[in-house]
């Protein structure tokens, strides 16, 4: 999916401040004269359903399929990053402020809430002036001796990226499986260790979808997914027997549908091995094997019916199936071991019009529910025995509440997760039958943080349509609602995904500077259960897009903000947001960023060999069909840029990205460049070491961050 992790884009805040009354606004003077980039224009016609677009830039594709201009491409990537860095060199001490104050905030040696699995204790540490996770683990109880598992900082010497993916231990507890990314490209090298000498056997397999590995029972076998080199798209499930050639391995499933993404597990019992296939919220089906029975044949639980969406975990002598059927926002069905075929399934938790059903968890005395109303999560807890029940109760207006690691079955005790916008991440462990919780850890603010000089809120905006959208708020203490106040708004509003209300010690700093930030719940999201979805997406699209406006209509005339002040962000997905109200709406903002952003839609979804495209015909459409292309192109950021004036703009991609290729931003801006009529700042940085993500390290990105955020901040004219 082109999609962007949540806690890295809404976490991108930052800069300190003792108290309000010490912010003193400094307009930064933008250099005189400095030309921006003019991209060399290549007329292409793209026609379809006798319609004719022109696309000047379509050249800059050029780059991974190697053609005449791959070349020019990083030239130009080149020049505009150049323009970028000169347009903000008097920033440069300002980010590198920025910079050392977020990181300062990172306790820098740290260590993760140990979890038990098998009988040894799991755990991540870091250590000081580290950029990546020390993995590591303790047999049967903590005070035993440390065992590395693996180092991250070893493994990425000399590496300008790294990503360690997928580390699942034998069931002897004897050898280790990991999935490395070096490029960004989510491209991973399955690799094999034994964890008694600490050496890795000498196979190594290439292109695989990182963390969709598991063990057969066996300790010997493994199954995993290969991708498409081309479109990125994991389809075949293969075994392999560690130690032994990879050419030798045995090819299992393999996914004909190519709009369908997979991936391989195992119940959380042990008990089988699953393989999974989903169209997106539209269809889905599970193959499954007995764990003990290595070189088996994996069989169909329930075949794929379009509509029907389910997924499965084992309990003694059943199924247990979270499912749509006659449910939009889901239901708990359960099944016998050997009759699994829909006709079989009976139902455990009814359908609910209000409460959308997000997940199970299974203990082997209790049921744990993670559900959704009215765009918060709520716990659920059940009793198997007796079928009692009750929701964990939480006091904030918004917050995110989650279900952690939990390995162990036999066990009566919940490891959860709590944040909000004013409380820092913690972890809990829940007793599920006397109801008491103990604090394991909250996340520590380095400098000190007091939750009680923070507001959060939640209010609703009403949409064009009537609709209500949820909006989480925070500010610091005394802000007044006067209209002066600048916003951020953030939103993403697509696949299904849900946005929360966490902590971030980046933001402190925004907040402190009097920053109000705003994250709007819009349609193309689930918090308000299916149908939010299914009204923000296809065909009704073009909700996602104004409700983020009437929310930011709202907030103006709730006296937040106003338009002279008020900021935009999305990213991937969000990032075709911000470039459809860039479109239309382009006088609400003064300053719009769009990270890693979506934004050429027909032309993406047009190409199959692009990555991704086919999975996501029923998220935006398929451009072969009459109805649905011209309805991409009525929205679509590229195609509908104007000659007009548009708000200051900020663009981020990566020349690695997998999920939103570099060409679709790089076009954009030259496409805006070529069009707009205003004199507002318009920027295009491109991260030539890395991909959808950004940096890998955990202080790395934070220089990305500080780019992005003295963009703002300039524009706001507060610089001290």
């Amino acid at each position: 999916m082109r999609t962007l992790f949540l806690s890295t884009l809404v976490g991108l805040f930052f800069l300190s401040c003792n108290n309000l009354s010490t912010v003193k606004n400094e307009p930064y003077q933008w250099p005189d004269g400095i030309i921006p980039p003019v991209a060399v224009k290549k007329s292409k016609e793209l026609i379809a359903h006798s319609d004719v677009r022109i696309d000047n830039y379509y050249w800059m594709n050029d780059f991974f399929k190697k053609g005449p201009d791959s070349t020019n491409v990083v030239n130009h990537l080149t020049a505009e990053n150049e323009y970028t860095d000169t347009m903000m060199s008097g920033l440069k001490e300002f980010q590198e402020s920025l910079y050392q104050e977020m990181k300062g905030r990172i306790k820098e040696k740290d260590e993760s809430v140990p979890y038990k699995d098998n009988g040894y204790w799991y755990y991540t540490r870091f250590e000081e002036g580290k950029q990546y996770p020390v993995y590591c683990r303790k047999k049967e109880n903590l005070d035993a001796t440390e065992e590395v598992i693996h180092d991250g900082n070893k493994a990425a010497e000399g590496k300008s990226y790294y990503s360690a993916s997928g580390m699942g231990v034998s069931d002897n507890n004897e050898f280790m499986i990991l999935g490395e990314d070096d490029v960004s490209r989510r491209l991973y090298k399955l690799r094999f260790k034994d964890l008694k000498t600490g050496n890795f056997f000498p196979e190594v397999i290439p292109n695989t979808e990182g963390g969709s590995y598991t063990w057969a029972a066996d300790n010997k076998t493994v199954f995993y997914i290969k991708k498409d080199i081309v479109t990125l798209l994991g389809y075949q499930v293969w075994r392999h027997e560690v130690g032994t050639d990879p050419s030798l391995d045995d090819l299992v499933y393999e996914e004909k549908d190519n709009r369908h993404y997979i991936g391989v597990g195992r119940t959380k019992s042990k008990k089988y091995i699953l393989i999974n296939s989903e169209l997106g919220e539209q269809q889905s089906e599970t193959w499954l094997l007995d764990a003990a029975n290595a070189k088996g044949t994996f069989k169909v639980f329930q075949p794929r019916t379009m509509g029907l969406v389910y997924d499965i975990n084992h309990f003694e002598n059943k199924f247990y199936i979270r499912t749509n059927y006659q449910a939009a926002n889901y239901r708990l069905m359960e099944s016998p071991l050997d009759k699994t075929n829909i006709e079989n399934w009976k139902e455990v938790i009814a359908h609910r019009s209000d409460v959308f059903l997000n997940n199970v968890s299974i203990f082997k005395t209790h049921l744990v529910l993670s559900e959704m109303k009215e765009g918060l999560t709520q716990i659920r807890i059940i009793n198997q025995e007796t079928k009692a029940d009750y929701y964990m109760e939480f006091d904030e207006p918004a917050y995110l509440a989650s279900v952690s690691s939990n390995p162990e079955f036999n066990t009566n005790t919940l490891r959860f997760n709590y944040t909000s916008f004013i409380t820092p991440n913690s972890v809990y462990d829940y007793n599920m039958d006397n109801k008491t919780k103990e604090l394991k850890k909250q996340t520590e603010v380095v400098g000190g943080y007091k939750k009680e000089n923070y507001v959060s809120e939640r209010i609703f905006a009403t949409a064009s349509d009537g609709s209500k959208i949820p909006i989480s708020i925070v500010y610091k203490k005394g802000m007044m609602k006067n209209g002066s106040n600048p916003l951020l708004l953030y939103a993403y509003g697509s696949y299904g995904s849900n946005s929360y209300a966490t902590f971030s010690s980046n933001r402190l700093s925004l907040l402190n500077r009097g920053f109000v930030y705003a994250l709007a719940h819009i349609r193309g999201g689930q918090e308000m259960g299916r149908n939010w979805y299914d009204d923000g997406k296809m065909m009704k699209k073009k909700n996602t897009f104004t409700d983020f406006i009437d929310c930011g209509k709202y907030l103006c005339a709730e006296k937040f903000s106003t338009p002279k002040h008020l900021y935009a962000m999305g990213g991937s997905a969000g990032g075709l947001l911000m470039g459809a109200i860039a479109n239309m709406a382009p006088e609400m903002w003064n300053g719009i960023v769009a990270a890693v952003p979506f934004v050429d839609v027909i032309t993406t979804m047009s190409d199959a060999s692009i990555p991704l495209t086919t999975g996501e015909y029923l998220e935006w459409g398929n451009p072969a069909i009459k109805d649905e292309y011209f309805y991409m192109k009525s929205y679509s950021p590229i195609d509908n840029v104007e000659r007009k004036n548009y708000p200051n703009m900020l663009v981020t991609t990566g020349l690695h990205d997998s999920q939103v290729q570099y060409f679709e931003p790089s076009k954009w801006v030259a496409k805006l460049r070529e069009m707009k009529t205003d004199k507002n700042k318009l920027f295009l940085h491109t991260n030539m070491k890395a991909g959808h993500g950004g940096a890998s390290g955990r202080f790395d990105y934070l220089k990305d961050v500080a780019l992005q955020y003295s963009f703002l901040f300039a524009l706001e004219g507060k610089l001290k």
